[in-house]
This record gives C-alpha cells, structure tokens and sequence, in this order.
C-alpha cells in the first residue's frame, strides 16, 4: 500500500498538473489535449530516465571499484581536459543505456533542449545539436515533433508508437512553450518515489481525468481503475500471457503490473498482448507500457480484433478485457463460419457474444478469462444470444458472474457485470499457487449491487474493502476456503449453483435469481403487538392532522380567505 505521506505528495502533485493544464487547454478539445499532453509526460519520463542512468554512469565510471572506471590518474588527473572528455564520450555511448532497458534519447529529444529552446524557435532557427550539427526548427511543435521522430529512429521498438502530431495543432505556440514549462515542474526529489513510479501515476491520473473531461467518448479508452483491479485481482495474473483484445489505453496490463509488484511477483514472468483499434489510442496504450519499462507486443498495427486479428495464434493464459457495449454493426466482413464461432453465430446487432467467443478462442487450455459486459448478456433470448449462452452454461465453461452497481462509468449509465470464464475447472495449482478444488457442474453467482460509496454526486467507487470482499469470496469458492473460513453461500450476496438449478431458470445468469434476499434481522417485538403500536401511533398522527388543517383554516379566515 501506498504511505500516507506518499499518497498526499501524489495528490498534490495531480491537483497542482491538472488545474495548470486545465488553463492551458481553452485552445483545444479534451481529444486533442490528451495527446497533447500526455505526449510531452512521456517524453519528460524518457528523458528524465535517460538522465538518472547517465548519473549513475557517471559515478561508476569514477569509481575505482567498478568495472567501468576509468582512471583519471591515466590521463592528468581529474581536471585534465583529456580525462574530461573521454567521460564525456563515454557517456554518450548507447550500449551502456540499452544494458540498463533504458531508451537513448538523442540531443535533441532531451527535456533541457526543449525547455532552453522552446521559446527561441518561435518564428524560426537553427539550434545546434553537437559534432558541430544544427537543425533547422520553424515552431515550438516542429521542436516537439523532431524530439519525437528522433527518439523513434534511435528506439525501433518505439517505431509508429509516437503521436507527432505537434506542428499541426492550431494552438499558440507560446502556449505549446508554457506546456512545457509546466511539465517540467514535475518533481523527481521524493524520498521513497522514483520517477517512474511519480510519472506513471501522473499518467494514470491524467487519463481518469480525460475520461470524464471528454464524457461519453473518452470512456471508450478508460475502464473505471477499480473494475480493472476487481478482475485482476480476481484472475491473479502472475505469470504467463496477458491478452486485452480491446485494449484502449492498456488499464489491464498496468494494474497486472501493480498487483504483481504488490505480491513480491517478477512482472518479466508475464507476457503482454493486446490489440486496438483506434490509432492514437493505440500509440497511448504503448506509450503507457514504455513509461513502466513493460515488454509488450500490441500487433504490428492498430486493428479491428474482427476482422485483422493480430494474434492469430495466441492462447493466452489470462484474457481481460472491457469491450464497448452493445457494439451494432461490427461483423462487416467476418465469415458466418468464422472457427471462433463455436458456440453460435453471435448476432449483427450485438458484438456481446463476438468478444466473449474471441477471447475464449485464444484462451489456453488452462486459462481463464474476465470480461465486463452489459447486464443483457446475462438473460437477452434475442437473436441466438440465448442459445449460445445455453451452449456455454452445458459446456461447463462458466465459472462465475459479478453483478455491478449502477453509476461506475463515466461514459455509460448501462448496467454492467462481470464474466468469468475458464476452460479447466478440475483441480489444479493456479498461478498464484492457489490449490483449486474441482469445481465441475458449479457457477458462482455474486451481487454486488449493494457494495461501493458515492464518490460524488454522479460516479460510484469500490472501496479496497469492497474488492477484497468480491476477491475472497471467489477464491474461498474455487479453493473451498480453509478449516477456519470454508467458503458459504450468503443470502442476497453469494451462491455456488449447480447446472440443475440453471436449467430451472432457462440459463439466465442473474446473479439476482440465484442469490436470494438478505436476511432481515428480526427485531424481537410480536407481531400483533407491532401492528397494535403502529396502529396507535398513526391514530395520533391522524389527530394531530386534523388538529393542524383547523388551525390553518382559521388563520386563514382571519385575514380574510375561506377555505
């Protein structure tokens, strides 16, 4: 858990960005704004970490315990211009940042050109950029742009990934300049933070805060953090392939790689996969993966998961994924016979069952997957959804359903649940080294309607509490809990049913229908005594009416109007 004195920094730090960005983005839309800015964040990470191993560099090749020291004592000593500038050399050989997973960022790609110069090319110059080379810079975005294009010749696993998009924004350049400026703000100096821990969360925070600035479109790319940690937690990722085939911004693989710091896991023992659909998005979902130093392999272009699937082969051990809801119209040009069809052609006028049929054709043999989709996957007949659901229930792939509360999503007032599928319910070790009971013929049926707090007037929010109620009661369920906390139906929460008891219900998936209501707790009064009291106390209330409208009526009269 992150310490207090950790969090109030953090939140300082996002109060302090986005009320100064806020300022700056009148000029432009939330779309454009949040390439805008979250480019630059990225660009100040790349460079600030290009700068942290350059000091590092820099003291090992001074120190005489390190295979890399160079004695000064070989030249004239520490101030012998030779000895300088053969450290200066050496700092700029590329294999000492490559060694360390730390990208190259060419001169003029470093934070301290942008910031000396940002204001200079305002109309137009030449700026040096060593070995006695200049460039020609026409405005602040052409500066921002070249810095871009630079790194991605010098990184190739950047290559495509940058939005340089800079030169064409219709924005002041001396605004561009100001951006800059801000973000350099960003402090690097915190005790027990690093700067890739300070610019991821930055990042993180800045996407929440573009979700709600661009309202229904930017929840497209942006899954609510505590719904992506509720299936991460649950699915526990530890190692293996990851696979988001409608990944937006990358919220999954992120909170993977936070979930298995948290355990003591080796974020080199997962394996990333993802796929998406817009362009810029897909560059941010990259963008997101290499400020956290994540290895990823999102396809070699953005693309449609129906039609150009950029994974063919996968089989993944883990499939997370927040699709959009509903999704008409998304099967021009995919075959009828389609082999990841194979529990029914799912309908045109609904993408539900597409996604949740492609993400169990690349699921392992012992994998699982979670998926958010809307409640009416969980009991719609329309179209063949009712049979393919059938399907899945009789195929025993089902392992457990999460009803939703309402008001999650910044972009949708939908109801939502979770799916979570698996193709090996026998008894096995989990990744987690969880010792899984057989769990053949069975389905957990969670509602979670009741859980979570108004985090303002319109958004609910789950607190930790409330996740690791969601979380353990799953596990207690695929384990059978311990000889002190054995896993137990409660009413109007949790209910392990069995196929008999679905067929009963025509294979709805209602949480609602299986669960029950919650007991009420019994007050102790009778009965005939209650209703005697309840009676009595409305008799006087009833006379205490009465006594009021007769009061009313004659003030009434007194001044004049009869009633």
């Amino acid at each position: 858990m992150v310490a207090t004195d950790e969090q109030q920094y953090l939140s300082d730090l996002e109060k302090k960005l986005w009320n100064a960005a806020d300022k700056l983005r009148s000029t432009l839309d939330a779309a454009q704004y949040k390439h805008t800015v979250l480019g630059l964040v990225f660009l100040k990470y790349v460079s600030d970490a290009f700068d942290i191993r350059k000091a590092q560099l820099e003291a090992q090749l001074k120190d005489s315990s390190h295979e890399y020291y160079l004695d000064a004592e070989d030249f004239g000593g520490h101030n012998d211009p030779e000895y300088l500038a053969e450290i200066a050399a050496e700092l700029e050989v590329r294999d000492y940042y490559l060694e360390t997973n730390t990208f190259w960022v060419p001169h003029q790609a470093r934070w301290k050109f942008l910031q000396d110069n940002n204001k200079t090319v305002i109309g137009g110059a030449d700026l040096p950029i060593g070995a006695g080379q200049t460039i020609k810079v026409s405005s602040v975005g052409h500066l921002i742009d070249n810095a871009l294009e630079a790194i991605e010749a010098d990184n190739p696993k950047l290559k495509g990934v940058l939005n340089k998009q800079y030169t064409r924004l219709q924005i002041d350049q001396a605004k561009l300049g100001e951006l800059i400026d801000l973000i350099a703000t960003i402090p690097f100096n915190h005790a027990s933070l690093n700067s890739k821990d300070i610019l991821g969360h930055v990042y993180e925070y800045m996407l929440g805060e573009f979700a709600l600035a661009e309202g229904k479109k930017g929840g497209q790319f942006y899954t609510p953090k505590s719904i992506v940690s509720l299936i991460v937690q649950m699915l526990e990722p530890f190692k293996g392939r990851v696979y988001d085939p409608a990944m937006g911004s990358g919220g999954f693989f992120v909170q993977s790689e936070h979930f298995i710091s948290e355990h003591q896991g080796k974020i080199g023992e997962v394996s990333i996969y993802g796929q998406e659909y817009n362009h810029t998005t897909w560059q941010l979902a990259a963008m997101n993966m290499a400020i956290r130093g994540i290895d990823f392999n999102f396809g070699k272009e953005p693309a449609s998961t129906y039609t150009n699937d950029q994974h063919p082969d996968l089989r993944a051990d883990f499939v997370m994924a927040n699709p959009p809801f509903n999704m008409k119209e998304w099967d021009a040009g995919v075959s009828d016979d389609d082999p990841r069809w194979q529990y029914g052609r799912p309908p045109s006028g609904n993408a539900n069952f597409a996604w949740l049929q492609h993400m169990l054709h690349h699921t392992a043999p012992n994998g699982s997957l979670g998926l958010l989709l809307a409640n009416g996957s969980m009991s719609s007949n329309t179209n063949n959804e009712g049979a393919i659901r059938q399907k899945l229930i009789e195929e025993d792939l089902v392992e457990c359903m999460v009803a939703l509360p309402g008001q999650l999503f910044t972009n949708t007032q939908i109801p939502a649940c979770i799916w979570f599928l698996t193709k090996n319910k026998g008894e096995r070790a989990s990744a987690a080294g969880r010792k899984f009971r057989n769990r053949k013929g069975e389905i957990l049926f969670i509602d979670a309607r009741n859980l979570g707090y108004m985090k303002d007037r319109v958004l609910r929010d789950f607190t930790p509490d409330d996740l690791n109620q969601v979380t353990e009661t799953f596990h207690n369920w695929q384990t059978g809990g311990s000889d002190e906390k054995p896993y137990e139906d409660v009413a109007g929460f949790c209910k392990s049913a069995e196929l008999e008891q679905l067929q009963k219900h025509d294979y709805v998936l209602t949480p609602g229908r299986y669960v029950g209501a919650a007991a009420e707790e019994d007050d102790g009064e009778p009965f005939a005594e209650k209703m005697a009291r309840l009676t009595n106390q409305l008799k006087t209330q009833f006379e205490e009416s009465d006594r009021l409208e007769t009061e009313i009526k004659k003030n009434l009269a007194g001044l004049g109007f009869d009633v």
